[in-house]
């Protein structure tokens, strides 16, 4: 009896499917049933070939070999995910297999997953598409019932098929060129080089930020025997503020001793609305606010949620509702999260008739992934780490607000005229926490206006029109314009999502397919891009800030123009879409991108800029006896030898996670074996050896096991992280 082949992109939602599809028995890679087999992948199990494999010429990098564009861009398996091929090839070629359903994530992507793993296994079978949006059983029956044939999503293949093969023409190309030209590690491409782009800018930004000096004026006034505090505001524009000096010493002059009188008082009910749902750059942005997690720490904790506790939904997503085929999901998810810090907040829902008109429940805002949100997977808040435990907390709290009434409070406004100039108090009554009350004390429950100089109306005397009220005090409060905030992790998050602002050119198309595409990368792909420029020691940190490194500077400088700018990825973006619903030629695009190859090539051949190594030290390097760079990675400081043949390296202080016993803020560890010490900003420092000890006393037990694993976990931070260009970087000779 014949069979049917479902190709799912990750083992869960494998599983998910096949449970839905009656498949019980467990194989090597898949799971089989009567009628079906489904396998999957690993994400992508097939990747484009590195150009050392298409001839021996380009093993050695020189610029006489460049451009490479080879014809065809060939395909080969990725060395770690091998084992799992070998699977999905061996069920795709056995007899009794007669048709073949892709069912990896609905989008260009996820198109991509499933069509190089059947190109590359030689697949001549039928196939058909599963497009589903959510891994209900509902859904998943659904879309088994309306499965369309495998050909309706050529075109979406063929955008994907072109977005991959130009950023490796023009990445591995750019990069090539710019390292063997100035002789020195120096990687770009679409994405990382305008983040650089962006961060320098902002550097430069506040470089050239002058503060101007502004200025208010303050009234304690007296009425019936109470006090009202009043802030001077600008009639026309409303501004509490001036640039006047002479002005704002004018008003305070006509108001001391002078009497006012109420021209209005007005009470407006207001609500709010709890946050939309997370996704993944949310998330993200948060977790690095409140815990100043990374970007990749979230994605990482996320991944073990998702797939070993199994408690959350899928992480990467860039939507923050769900479908209305999940409503009827969201009762067995409350009861799930229906435990210890939750069971009283989900106590409040139980009786909530829940309806696809709710306002996070739009099946228009959700393309390859819902929101984040709880599963129906039973909780144990004991199995899990201290970090998993804080986000699993923000997605519960989050999920279970969007399910609670708004926040309500009625905000009274008074309107005062002292000798010809407007005053205004302002202040709020709280009529109902709402969704508030899911936070209890967080710094999101706080219950004040948006408006800053709003204050509780309990601290406000009953007033009433035309009353009459006495100035006691006049002051002048004054302050300087500031600059843009430095760039941290949620903010660089924020400007990569959006990067509108960034652009040159404020061509409305361009900031129109910026913010349908998702803007500069992923959410799948942001975290390993910022990861990546800190290990190629082009973003350091100070603080909780990143800033760009002097090798960055540089290299902005010896970069062609057209990488810096986010308007290449709307570019693209724009034909790969025109290609995807079939108005666009893929050969037409991909000639396009060869041509283009071709010029930037011959742009940095033909550059007379300079690279200079400003971080040399005197130490040379024990292998091969150069000097050593002095370099800052993410979270530690090290010696790396200049010559990346060589590759040596070591770590000359890193920031831990031991905590000062002074004033608790994150200790450095300096120095070599028996004498690594502890060192804090505080002025506090301890021997490696004494901290174990004091630990032990207090009953931590510190074990050497314990900090084997913790130095070996620091050592495996500071790897690079794998990427197109590391194994060819690591040969590289200079």
């Amino acid at each position: 009896m014949s069979k049917i082949l479902v190709l799912a992109e990750k083992p869960s939602v494998g599983r998910d499917i096949a449970r839905v599809l009656k498949c019980n028995q467990n194989i090597n890679g898949a799971i089989e049933g009567k009628d079906y087999i489904v396998t999957w992948g690993l994400g992508h199990l097939v990747t484009l070939c590195d150009p050392e494999k298409y001839s021996d010429e380009y093993k050695e990098w020189k610029l006489s070999s460049l451009p490479m564009i080879p014809s065809p861009i060939k395909l080969e398996v990725i060395k770690q995910t091998q084992k799992q091929y070998n699977v999905v090839k061996t069920q795709l070629h056995r007899q009794d297999i007669r048709e073949v359903i892709i069912a990896t994530d609905a989008g260009r992507e996820g198109e991509l997953v499933a069509r190089w793993i059947l190109m590359k296994a030689g697949n001549q079978k039928p196939v058909k598409r599963l497009w589903i949006s959510s891994v209900t059983d509902k859904a998943i029956r659904e879309g088994f019932a309306n499965l369309k044939d495998g050909k309706c999503y050529d075109n979406l293949y063929r955008a994907a098929q072109s977005r991959a093969e130009a950023d490796w023409l023009v990445g591995i190309n750019a990069t090539r060129a710019l390292t063997c030209k100035y002789n020195a590690q120096l990687s770009c491409g679409r994405v990382q080089t305008p983040t650089l782009a962006m961060i320098a800018k902002r550097e430069e930004e506040i470089r050239a930020f002058q503060p101007v000096p502004y200025y208010g004026v303050k009234v304690n006034a007296k009425v019936n025997g109470s006090f009202l505090k009043l802030t001077w505001q600008e009639e026309k524009s409303k501004s509490t503020r001036t640039f006047d000096a002479e002005r704002a010493a004018k008003i305070i002059a006509d108001c001391t001793n002078a009497q006012g009188k109420i021209i209005e008082v007005t009470k407006n009910a207001k609500k709010t609305y709890a946050p939309l749902l997370y996704d993944l750059t949310e998330l993200q942005r948060e977790a690095n606010q409140r815990f100043n997690f990374s970007a990749k720490e979230t994605l990482n904790i996320m991944q073990r949620l998702y797939e070993n506790h199994k408690v959350l939904t899928y992480p990467r997503t860039d939507s923050r509702y769900l479908t209305s085929d999940m409503v009827g999901t969201l009762k067995e998810r409350i009861d799930a999260v229906s435990i210890g810090p939750y069971k009283k907040l989900t106590g409040a829902l139980l009786n909530k008739k829940f309806t696809d008109k709710m306002p996070f429940i739009d099946n228009n805002k959700v393309s390859d992934h819902h929101a984040i949100i709880p599963t129906e997977q039973y909780v144990i808040l004991d199995n899990m780490t201290v970090e998993e435990r804080k986000i699993y907390d923000l997605v519960v709290r989050r999920f279970l607000s969007v399910m609670y009434p708004p926040y309500e409070y009625e905000q009274t406004t008074v309107k005062v005229e002292i000798a010809g100039h407007i005053f205004t108090a302002k202040g709020d009554r709280v009529i109902s926490l709402g969704w508030k009350a899911v936070y209890e004390n967080d710094s999101m429950a706080s219950t004040k206006s948006e408006d800053e100089d709003s204050v509780d109306s309990k601290s406000m005397p009953e007033l009433s029109k035309d009353q009459i009220l006495t100035v006691e005090s006049v002051n002048r409060t004054e302050g300087k314009t500031t600059p843009p905030a430095p760039f941290n992790e949620a903010t660089l998050l924020t400007a990569m999502e959006n990067p509108t602002k960034y652009l040159e050119s404020h061509n409305k198309e361009d900031i129109k397919i910026l913010g349908e595409t998702g803007g500069l990368g992923t959410v799948a792909t942001r975290a390993d891009i910022i990861e990546k420029l800190f290990s190629s020691f082009l973003l350091e940190k100070r603080g909780k800030d990143i800033y760009v490194t002097s090798k960055a500077k540089q290299l902005l400088d010896l970069v062609p123009e057209d990488l810096r700018k986010p308007e290449l990825t709307a570019q693209w973006e724009r034909k790969l879409s025109q290609i995807a619903d079939g108005s666009l030629k893929r050969d037409h695009f991909m000639n396009e991108i060869k041509a283009y190859t071709q010029q930037l090539i011959d742009e940095i051949k033909t550059g007379e800029g300079k690279f200079k190594h400003d971080n040399l030290t005197k130490y040379k390097c024990p292998t091969c006896g150069k000097n050593m760079l002095l370099v800052k990675g993410k979270n530690s400081t090290m010696h790396v030898c200049q010559d990346r043949e060589c590759g040596y390296r070591e770590t000359i202080s890193r920031t831990s996670n031991a905590r000062c016993p002074k004033c608790h803020k994150k200790m450095e560890l300096r120095g070599k074996g028996e004498a690594q010490t502890f060192f804090c900003s505080c002025g506090y420092k301890e021997k490696l050896g004494a901290f174990k000890e004091r630990r032990t006393k207090e009953g931590a037990g510190v074990s050497k096991k314990d900090i084997n694993k913790y130095m070996k976990k620091m050592q495996a931070q500071e790897e690079p992280i794998n990427s197109a260009f590391a194994d060819a970087l690591a040969k590289l000779k200079l």
